[in-house]
């Protein structure tokens, strides 16, 4: 492993059927003025509401209410959340749903006590870092991917300028606890589940494609990896097999929570696009990420060819004498395996039915950060023409 790093993550987790019971005991932590952010009616239809409800009143919390939190939350969004907890004096952000929700409550825990500041240009804009004052975040996990129940990263879409940003905030906004039962992720439809799935990949792709060093981390990510895959087999056909969904609750968390990205060089430019495409379309996170990537990994492949082969070979499984010990053609077969897992759990391939044309794919353009950190600094025509063969 390569270069000097800290490590620290304080975020305390709570995983399994009966994860639940443990909010009781971590709300006497904190203070008395809870504000409750959700996001639509889900949690209400589940009796998760009124299991979370039951015990806040039993630990004596005065709680508001910040719902409405939609997928891809918004500025606007943003803006209302502050100014309902400034009105409830909130002292704490309980935040139960996936991970727009949380994103949203640690984009609020910084911004309540902001003074003359906006936040959009503070922390999406400028990248700065957060203020002293931070209102603490808990959250209780209804759906995986993100990876936000224990990270410090926090994405808002602003519609007007047709960008969508992420500002990773340091330990200090990272939630204090995270609740964590794959029960509760059974009813989340079978779209959102897939895309999930692929969020985590990604995630995990991005922090693996990049580097030539011998890392453990990278070792630990295949077997992240390898486990996705597997578990998402079984959850597209039982959406409520405990085991799979476990598996893939808890691998989501560990693919961003800082881990494995220790020592790394990170190639996120996936998700560049895939944020720039949402902020154009508002599609969902996870699909504009499943409907570049195979384009985009054809397209760097050449730059990074040995960690593509070692991908094929220990993720899906590509003996080498079938190609001769080609490098090239084990590694175009990895990604071709790749593909096939992609469409056999129902994920979208291409940009085209989310809703990117001819007419807006010059906007997608605009709103996309090119990186230099991976195998390959993107130019905007490959860019365009990544794009293109999205189409």
């Amino acid at each position: 492993m390569l270069g000097n790093f800290k490590y620290h993550n304080p975020t305390k987790l709570y995983f399994g059927k009966d994860a639940l019971e443990n909010l009781r005991d971590e709300l006497k932590n904190y203070g008395k003025n809870v504000l409750f952010v959700y996001g639509g009616g889900s949690i209400k239809r589940t009796g998760l509401f009124d299991k979370i409800m039951a015990i806040l009143n039993e630990a004596g919390k005065n709680v508001s209410f910040d719902d409405g939190v939609m997928p891809n939350p918004t500025i606007e969004k943003l803006y209302e959340g502050i100014d309902r907890a400034k009105k409830a004096k909130a002292d704490f952000i309980l935040a139960v749903g996936g991970g727009s929700v949380i994103d949203y409550a640690k984009g609020l825990s910084v911004s309540i006590n902001l003074k003359d500041e906006d936040p959009w240009q503070k922390y999406y804009i400028n990248f700065e870092e957060a203020i002293d004052d931070i209102v603490p975040v808990g959250c209780v996990l209804t759906m995986a991917g993100t990876g936000s129940e224990m990270n410090g990263g926090s994405v808002i879409s602003n519609h007007d300028v047709k960008i969508k940003n992420g500002k990773v905030f340091d330990e200090r906004v990272f939630p204090k606890f995270a609740i964590l039962n794959p029960e509760l992720t059974y009813t989340v439809p079978r779209y959102q589940m897939v895309a999930g799935v692929f969020d985590i990949m990604s995630h995990i792709m991005e922090q693996y494609f990049s580097g030539d060093d011998d890392n453990t981390s990278d070792y630990i990510m295949e077997g992240l990896m390898r486990s996705l895959i597997h578990s998402s087999k079984i959850a597209v056909k039982n959406p409520t097999d405990y085991e799979a969904r476990s598996n893939i609750m808890w691998t989501a968390t560990w693919a961003l929570n800082t881990l494995v990205a220790k020592g790394k060089s990170q190639d996120w430019e996936v998700h560049m696009i895939g944020q720039a495409i949402g902020a154009v379309t508002n599609a969902t996170h996870g699909m504009t990420l499943s409907s570049v990537s195979i384009p985009y990994y054809k397209h760097i492949m050449p730059y990074g060819l040995l960690k593509f082969r070692r991908f094929a070979e220990v993720v899906w499984n590509v003996e080498p004498y079938r190609f001769n010990n080609d490098t090239r053609q084990i590694a175009e077969e990895g990604l071709r395996r790749m593909s096939d897992w992609m469409k056999e759990i129902g994920l979208v391939m291409n940009i085209s039915e989310l809703g990117v044309n001819e007419s807006n794919i010059d906007d997608v353009i605009k709103a996309t950060f090119l990186l230099d950190d991976g195998y390959k600094q993107l130019t905007e025509d490959e860019l365009r023409a990544i794009l293109v063969a999205s189409m």
